[in-house]
């Protein structure tokens, strides 16, 4: 007995999509303040956090949290409160 091919439902959430929140690098924040600062903002773990702040530092700016679009506001307001500059934007440009 043969059974017909489902495709896959692809649901876009309300909000539009993902979005993300960027990190900018700086010469005031320290590789410590930064990593905690990630922390406290997406629950990321240390290594994950080191790998970003890694990534800011050498590159200028990071990806650092991927989500809908109000839970990326809120984490970027808890980056920002650190005194590092983010910026939020949707994962891709449609």
């Amino acid at each position: 007995m043969s059974h017909p091919l489902l495709e896959p439902e692809i649901q876009t959430p309300a909000t539009g999509g993902r979005w993300m929140v960027v990190i900018h690098n700086n010469d005031h924040n320290s590789f410590d303040e930064v990593i905690i600062a990630l922390m406290d903002a997406t629950g990321c773990d240390s290594g994950e956090a080191s790998i970003e702040a890694w990534e800011a530092h050498t590159f200028g700016k990071a990806p650092v949290h991927f989500a809908a679009r109000s839970a990326c506001e809120t984490a970027a307001q808890v980056i920002e409160s650190a005194g590092i500059r983010t910026e939020v934007a949707p994962e891709w440009n449609d």
